[in-house]
């Protein structure tokens, strides 16, 4: 009715919608790719480790009711290993939400697609007829339960390897079976991939820092076939335990409603419902960064970056400095609750030593230091520029931020109260969580956060705290102790570099001239000014240089309202709140005592 087409040219249009999607499960396909991933595996990993008590109580659980899997998204390999390891274990292969691009990659998206894959478009927009037959699809899959489902619940590839907040349209698709009464119970299993080397490693790093995504094809494809000359190390595949819908929504969504409307036709979702999908969405995010596996990289990564650039690029850093740190921030790790893969058969200074030698494209050692590794100079006739130079060490930087990025889960609560600490100078308990809620807002795209929970966040934050023995805690007061100063300093330190690359976008945004603009504008502007104040000393981080970051920040704003979108353009344009963006850098470098701030958690700047 609203397009004024006939019904014949809506169904012929519903048909191709579906030609292009569906999926084609074929066992011989299967078959066929299970020998080629064997040849493919072996060649890039040592060894591969799944967890037979989860594979187990997976393989009890789809017996019994339809079954989401739920992996994190840090590689294009997560996309064939769990289809590899259930028909390794002879686990009913999963049919697996994929993005549309693969599907036009010559063989290789039939052969996904007979592999078990569907296919969908990454902007839908307001075309409701798609929205109506993808949806329909999704839920026919749930429904029916004849093989799990896999999607992704961040919805794309994470570039940093750090989660990502979740999409909810999936999720709400997936659910809504359950909420409508149409399956009795849907169970959702969380699985944490974990690398101990990442294939798309330097590749991640360049669109980080502006270099165009290469399109998915055969040929790149085969192109990229020299990654397989390459170690990357052990894979973790962790199946986390199959958690009911029915028992976690129990309580916190009211089905009755969806009673007084024939279950075929679309509802828009209640805000209770969006609230009931969005936590379960985060949750699950957090339970698969509690069930990932910390690599011996990833602690020594992080400290490598809270050292000088200068000393990294030039003099080099001690390796007897970096190897006593990485085991006194192995402790800090285990007594925070981390799942770490060190081997207990080798000595120490062994382990170490591969980890560094697995990352000879990031780090190199020389003479009893450690250097960063940047770029190979092209054969040039000219030198390069300042700014090359910059873009070349940033590549390296990213790459290794990409491994600290693993285990910010374990330390970011604590890490987020030492921040208030030491900016609000305040040992009152009160003013601390006003401070802490602030941080925890500014940096809900940079960390998952179940939503409704500060409170909780805050008391874990104080007794991580408490646990290594760097705050004393009473009831009104938070105060320091002079044994947990290397703690606090060490998690004060690794939220830096995102505070200073939040104040070097605030800087951009409060300019002269600055009023309306683009995403287009907004990131190579932000970059400019990133790269010139590196150059003029004033800025330390080259974080600030990822485009990850400064979308985060501006979505961040717009949370906070200093940024506002017009509805009325067609290229995304924002308009900028000066007053409430110099508001929100002052209260970060602590210009406003956390006193002037709302106490209220939600509050809104």
């Amino acid at each position: 009715m609203e397009t004024g087409s006939s019904v014949e040219e809506v169904r012929k249009e519903a048909c191709g919608i579906l030609e292009e999607m569906s999926q084609n499960l074929q066992l011989g396909f299967i078959r066929l790719m299970g020998y080629t991933l064997t040849k493919v595996f072996k060649r890039l990993f040592t060894s591969i480790f799944v967890n037979m008590e989860g594979l187990n109580m997976l393989q009890q659980a789809i017996q019994e009711t339809p079954v989401i899997l739920m992996p994190n998204h840090r590689s294009y390999v997560d996309f064939l290993i769990i289809s590899y390891i259930l028909f390794t274990y002879d686990i009913p292969v999963p049919v697996i939400a994929a993005g549309i691009p693969l599907a036009g990659m010559k063989m290789v998206g039939e052969i996904l697609r007979r592999s078990g894959a569907f296919f969908i478009r990454r902007a839908i927009g307001s075309d409701k007829l798609y929205w109506a037959v993808l949806s329909e699809y999704v839920k026919a899959i749930v429904r029916k339960g004849y093989a799990p489902m896999e999607f992704y619940v961040e919805g794309l590839r994470s570039r940093t390897l750090k989660s990502l907040t979740p999409k909810l349209g999936m999720m709400h698709m997936v659910l809504e079976p359950y909420f409508k009464g149409e399956v009795f119970d849907i169970t959702l299993v969380p699985i944490s991939i974990s690398y101990d080397r990442v294939l798309e490693e330097s590749l991640l790093a360049h669109e980080l820092l502006g270099v165009p995504k290469p399109k998915e094809s055969t040929m790149g494809l085969l192109k990229a076939s020299k990654v397989l000359q390459e170690d990357y190390g052990t894979m973790h595949v962790n199946f986390g335990r199959p958690l009911s819908v029915r028992q976690l929504c129990h309580g916190k969504i009211n089905r009755c409603q969806y009673n007084l409307i024939p279950r075929d036709l679309p509802q828009k979702p209640t805000a209770e419902a969006q609230a009931c999908v969005s936590w379960l969405a985060h949750l699950m995010v957090r339970i698969q960064e509690e069930g990932s596996l910390i690599s011996p990289w990833s602690l020594m990564a992080c400290l490598l970056l809270q050292a000088p650039i200068t000393v990294l690029t030039e003099e080099g850093l001690l390796w007897q400095q970096l190897t006593e740190k990485t085991l006194w921030l192995r402790k800090l790790a285990l007594d925070y609750g981390a799942r770490l893969n060190w081997s207990g058969q080798a000595p120490d200074s062994d382990v170490m030593s591969s980890a560094v030698a697995l990352h000879c494209s990031i780090v190199h050692r020389k003479a009893g230091r450690v250097y960063l590794v940047q770029e190979e100079e092209l054969a040039r006739k000219r030198p390069i520029s300042l700014e090359e130079g910059v873009t070349r060490t940033a590549a390296a930087v990213l790459m290794l931020a990409s491994y600290r990025n693993q285990l910010l889960h374990v330390f970011v609560r604590p890490a987020l109260l030492a921040t208030a600490i030491h900016i609000t100078k305040s040992t009152q308990r009160n003013e601390l969580f006003t401070f802490f809620c602030f941080l925890q807002d500014l940096f809900s795209y940079e960390f998952i956060f179940i939503p409704d929970k500060l409170s909780q966040d805050f008391e874990e934050a104080c007794l991580l705290l408490k646990k290594c023995g760097a705050v004393h805690i009473s009831q009104q007061e938070v105060t320091l102790s002079d044994m947990g100063l290397e703690a606090l300093s060490f998690l004060q330190a690794l939220l830096q570099p995102f505070i200073d690359s939040y104040q070097v976008m605030f800087r951009y945004l409060s300019e002269e001239g600055v009023n309306v603009f683009t995403e287009k504008q907004f990131l190579p502007a932000v970059r400019n000014l990133a790269t010139k104040l590196i150059l003029s000393g004033e800025l330390h981080t080259y974080e600030a240089l990822s485009s990850d970051t400064q979308k985060n920040v501006l979505s961040a704003l717009r949370r906070l309202e200093a940024v506002t979108k017009l509805r009325a353009s067609e290229q995304n344009e924002y308009k900028v709140n000066k007053a409430a963006v110099r508001r929100t850098g002052d209260i970060l470098s602590g210009k406003i005592p956390p006193q002037m701030l709302q106490t209220t958690p939600d509050a809104r700047l």
